[in-house]
């Protein structure tokens, strides 16, 4: 006879009180790096060796701005970091970079702004500690880059850690079926802070009007010029260009016919609906856009379609996906395609994802890809002049977020028995975010001398 689910529930608690004897709770403050701990400018450079040569002057120009947009682009400098911590060994789907910037607003199926995770491109199965570790110290390193003192810099990021833990344990009293199907409207933001605290109210409304504008429309007039009656991508390289654009000994023509095949491909792992609305729109113009911090210089493509008419038109974005930088420290992924990869693992932890997310292989180097819409809404919380107060209430709603996509892919009732009332877990986890600040500050120290030699090329500029 099967266990009840009471049963069930006695023992993940058990065996997440159990975890504790394996990876005591204070033990997660310990942070000295390895003695063999590989050396982060060194790191960058192999990585380099597999993204475009034109655009790691970029990268490093994105990431030179501040430790925090450093911090930003060494997920995996982190990765072999974290592999030196103690874990508990309960596992969940990882995002595998789950830093404040990494959270966001988009559109639901259903036509709401929800609030999740919005970054998968590392996403492996994997310790729930090191994504919340990763998420603690992003906010001790916010809170240094807007000059808060120590005390507050300890508070914000003890938020995060107590958000996470106080959501844990609510999650891990629900139905697998009632975790899943929690997401976070901007209602429910809303409702959530109460009219007591009107000042949030406000910034959360002023959130959702810019999220709301930044849509497929404005996309296309941001991103494209009509010439000789017929829309295109504009030309601005090295951020944005079209494919035709690009220099002779790429063959354009080339280039170009294998976006198309690649995007055919793509189509096959959509659903019929999602596919039959797919095979409506045709490709009006394939280009290049250059986005974020620690991607830039991964291959990214921008399909523009189009529907009814001229009017009827939208972005489709092609990511190159390569191996996650877990996966040197985890087990491997179970998929061939690092764009199913990052899809499957986002569809697991997203409360709602994109209707046109999937995958491809590219057509010439065998390059995988992941598809999603460029823009449908879009809201991202910008930390610049931020108080404490404003930066403990974001970091609290990363922490619960972070929470519900673990509950959803782990054994919530486990972690919450591990965890415990949360107070030992915050002092811990405070305590190696603050270390760690101090180890990437001493990274972005080595990454700007090496800049300053000559080591590494920067980009003059790199705005775009």
């Amino acid at each position: 006879m099967p266990p009840s689910p009471s049963d069930q529930l006695v023992s993940a608690t058990e065996r997440g009180r159990a975890a504790r004897e394996v990876a005591p709770r204070s033990s997660h403050g310990d942070w000295a790096p390895p003695a063999d701990r590989r050396d982060p400018v060194a790191f960058l450079e192999q990585q380099n060796q597999t993204r475009v040569p034109w655009l790691v002057p970029v990268r490093h120009e994105r990431m030179r701005v501040s430790p925090f947009t450093f911090y930003r682009g060494t997920a995996g400098i982190m990765a072999g970091d974290l592999a030196s911590t103690p874990t508990s060994g309960l596992t969940v789907q990882l995002g595998g970079d789950a830093h404040l910037s990494n959270f966001g607003a988009y559109a639901s199926p259903g036509r709401q702004l929800v609030l999740d995770a919005n970054d998968f491109d590392e996403t492996l199965r994997g310790p729930w500690e090191w994504d919340l570790k990763r998420l603690a110290a992003s906010v001790y390193i916010a809170a240094q880059h807007l000059g808060f003192d120590k005390s507050d810099r300890r508070k914000v990021t003890a938020t995060a850690v107590r958000g996470y833990a106080d959501a844990m344990s609510s999650f891990a009293t629900q139905g697998h079926l009632e975790v899943w199907n929690q997401l976070v409207t901007m209602d429910d933001l809303r409702e959530s802070v109460g009219m007591a605290h009107e000042e949030f109210v406000a910034r959360i409304d002023r959130f959702e009007r810019r999220a709301r504008r930044k849509d497929s429309r404005q996309a296309v007039g941001k991103l494209t010029e009509t010439v000789d009656g017929r829309r295109q991508i504009r030309n601005e390289p090295p951020v944005l260009f079209p494919l035709r654009a690009l220099p002779p000994e790429y063959d354009p023509a080339a280039v170009e016919g294998a976006a198309h095949a690649a995007l055919d491909a793509y189509g096959s792992t959509l659903n019929d609906a999602r596919r039959f609305l797919l095979d409506r729109y045709r490709i009006v113009d394939v280009g290049v856009k250059v986005v974020g911090v620690g991607s830039v210089g991964t291959r990214c493509l921008i399909f523009l379609l189009e529907g009814k008419d001229d009017d009827d038109l939208f972005f489709l974005q092609a990511k190159e996906a390569q191996a996650s930088v877990l996966e040197e420290f985890l087990e491997p992924s179970p998929y061939d395609n690092h764009g199913q990869r990052i899809v499957e693992g986002q569809r697991l932890v997203q409360a709602q994802s994109d209707i046109f997310l999937g995958w491809t292989t590219g057509r010439i180097d065998q390059r995988d890809f992941y598809i999603r819409q460029l823009r449908d809404w879009k809201g991202s919380v910008e930390i610049e002049g931020g108080t404490p107060r404003q930066l403990a209430f974001y970091a609290d709603l990363c922490g619960r977020t972070l929470a519900r996509g673990h509950a959803r892919t782990g054994d919530a009732a486990a972690i919450a028995a591990y965890i415990g009332g949360g107070k030992k877990l915050a002092r811990a986890f405070g305590a190696f975010s603050e270390a760690y600040a101090a180890q990437n500050l001493a990274d972005f120290t080595q990454f700007e001398e090496a800049i300053r030699s000559g080591r590494l090329p920067v980009a003059g500029d790199a705005d775009g």
